[in-house]
Order: structure tokens, then sequence, then C-alpha cells
């Protein structure tokens, strides 16, 4: 098989060549263009999933179809140390930009402006060097709005302002938030509290973010009305039809098909999971003679994308692990078996022969990492499916 036609495409964030199993999401997501277009309320959304379910790449397509239908949208990557100031101005004024060229009223515009400008320049003592950052806006920063220094007065004001611009033109704005579990604790109860004014108001503009599934506890945290602030959308693996869709239709634009008995054994393989569907179907097609592609030609490329897998996906992660957080890790693994399945943190000590309380900072600390997560209270489990296995399968 010519390499060069090869379809797949795993990589972080990448959109595969064919996106299949999403049509639901989509479709809500269009609802709620379609709601907030005709001034009705609407929720903001939250995408949650494990690693490699594809989050990122439907948080990119949704703002595609925000995009296409007219809306000032902004996208941001959440960091854990970072404010949200700067990185919400930038998004903000992107989507203002977008707007801005069918806004009749100059003045207006750039009293906006000035208001995002206030909030990009305002910073708390404790702020890092980076993070004191000038925007490329050209009018004063405004005076007295959003720039009082508390993030969830200043950040209501900010999306107030900026939904006002969206509906001079008929239009919304959309501020897209990936890896929103990391957003810092004050952050996210700004976030919340100026969802929640904007739905008041049935103001145009909404927040998509997309995270870890306890995403939802983290927001619950921060405001008790959350859950019924946000719409949750949980992002999961992809049944047996949508994972040969994702293969089958890309193979077909270039002639090439499957044998069931492939499709079978690719889905063993890959278990789903958007990415490993890539991951596998990439490997499998540069290793098959002819189409159509074979069972024999999957089991030839099984080790080969496992080979890749265990270094790029699982063992780029690993290596960010201390000796302390790795022993940690083992010990859920051999607790939670090849699946990955969650376990009680009291058990994962008594495995190791220590008091819970002495193996909280190295839960904490791959929690922050984003490679463990609190699936429920007193429970723990990866944030990275088949993360059991290679551990198994790497004991050392």
């Amino acid at each position: 098989m010519d390499p060069v036609r090869n379809p797949y495409a795993p990589g972080a964030g990448q959109r595969p060549p064919e996106l299949a199993g999403r049509d639901a999401e989509l479709s809500a997501f269009d609802v709620v263009l379609e709601r907030i277009a005709r001034g009705r309320p609407e929720r903001s959304l939250v995408l949650t999933g494990l690693r490699g379910v594809g989050k990122t790449v439907l948080l990119n397509q949704l703002r595609s179809a925000a995009i296409s239908r007219g809306w000032g949208t902004g996208k941001i990557e959440a960091r854990p140390e970072q404010s949200l100031r700067r990185p919400v101005s930038s998004a903000l004024h992107m989507a203002l930009r977008e707007l801005g060229p069918r806004h009749g009223d100059q003045e207006s515009m750039d009293a906006v402006l000035g208001v995002v400008k206030a909030f990009a320049q305002r910073q708390t003592a404790d702020a890092k060097v980076r993070d004191r950052w000038q925007p490329g806006i050209d009018v004063p920063a405004a005076s007295g709005r959003a720039d009082s220094g508390d993030m969830e007065i200043d950040l209501v004001e900010l999306l107030t302002d900026a939904a006002g611009v969206a509906a001079d033109v008929g239009s919304g704005i959309a501020l897209f938030i990936d890896e929103m579990q990391d957003v810092q604790t004050d952050d996210v109860s700004a976030i919340c509290a100026a969802c929640h004014e904007l739905s008041q108001q049935g103001a145009p503009l909404i927040v998509v973010g997309a995270g870890l599934p306890h995403l939802p506890a983290v927001l619950s945290a921060s405001k008790s009305y959350s859950e019924r602030l946000f719409r949750y959308l949980r992002i999961d693996r992809l049944d047996r039809p949508a994972a040969d869709r994702a293969l089958l239709a890309p193979a077909e634009r270039e002639d090439v098909g499957f044998e069931e008995a492939a499709l079978d054994a690719l889905y063993e393989a890959a278990d789903g999971y958007p990415y490993f569907v890539q991951a596998y179907g990439k490997v499998t097609w540069d290793v098959a003679a002819s189409s159509p592609i074979t069972a024999a030609d999957v089991a030839m490329a099984a080790p080969v994308a496992e080979a890749e897998l265990a270094v790029g996906f699982f063992g780029s992660r690993y290596e960010r692990a201390t000796p302390a957080e790795r022993e940690y890790m083992h010990a859920m693994a051999e607790l939670g078996g090849p699946g990955g399945t969650a376990v009680a943190t009291s058990e994962v000590a008594v495995s190791l022969g220590r008091k819970p309380a002495s193996l909280s900072p190295a839960r904490d600390s791959l929690i922050k990492k984003g490679l463990v997560y609190s699936a429920e209270r007193g429970q723990i489990a990866f944030t990275v499916p088949h993360f059991g296995r290679y551990l198994l399968d790497h004991p050392d």
C-alpha cells in the first residue's frame, strides 16, 4: 500500500479524515446556535471525557460550525498556573475583530475594545511576569469597567459588553476553552458567574468547555448551581458502526477496502477510542500489501502500533511522573486491571503498605499533571484509556 496515500491521522487534536460517531453532539450544538439566533435562552456547553476520545477535535468542529453561521469566536487552552485574563482577552479580541466589519458604530466598538484592554492589563499583585501582557488593541483602556481586580466582577462586565456587540449585529460570540479542568479556582467561579448572568440576560454569548471526566465536579465545587448552568455532553469511545466508518470512509476514497475480519481485529485492538482507531489504522495501512486489508495485516501491524503508542502516547506521560507517582500508578494498575477500572484510594494505600495521608502528595500531583482524576469521592482512575494495561506490560 502506498504510504503517501495513507489517510489516517493520529495526532493531538488533529481532525481525523472522517469524524464519525459525533453526529448527536454536532446536532445538539446546531440547536444551541439556532435558539440563540432566535433570541431564546440557552445554556453553555461542556464536553467531558478521557484523553484520546476526540474532545479537542470536536471542540474545533463546533467552533467551525459557529464561524459558518457568522459568529465571532475565540479559543483558549487553560493552563494550571495561568490566569485567564491574558488568554480570554486575546480570544475575545479575535471574536470582536470577526464581528467588527459588520458593526456600523466604530465608537461603540472602540469602547468595548477599551474594556477588553482594561481587563487584560488589570493584574493582581502576585501576577507572574509572563502574565503581564500588553494586548494589541489601538484604543485607550477603559476606566471603571472590567478593571476592578476582582475576576468575577471583571469577567461578568467584559462578557456582557462583548455580548452587546454581538447583539448589535444580530449574531453571537462563542468562547471555547480546552483543558477546562485546569482553570484556576477563582477563574472557574468567575466563568460560572458570567455564564449565569449572560443566561439571565438572554445575551448571545456562550462558553463551550472541554475537559476530563471530573470537570463537572470542578464546576460544582465552585458554584452550586453549575449543574443547571451548563449542558454536559460526555464524549466516549466509538461504537462499532462508528469505528468502522472512521476506517472505511477514508479508505474508500482511496479505493481500498477491509475484510470484515480485519475490522473485527481493529475494533478489538483500538477498543473504539478514536485516537487508537487512527493509530492502528495508519500502521495497518502501511504494512498491508494490497486491498482488501486483512486480519493478517492487522496482526502484523498491531505490535508496531503498540510500540509507537508505548513511546509517544503512554511513555511520554509516564516519564513526567516522579518515582513516588509511578509507584502509585503501578498500584492503581494492579488493582484496576488492564481495563483501568477506578479504584479506591484506600485500597491503593493498603496495596503499598502506607497510610492514605502519606500518599496524598503523590495523588494530588498526578491529578495536577492530568494523569489521573478523582472519579468520585474516594475513587481514583487514569485519564488515559488503556494506561493500566501499559503499566502492567511495563512493570519497571
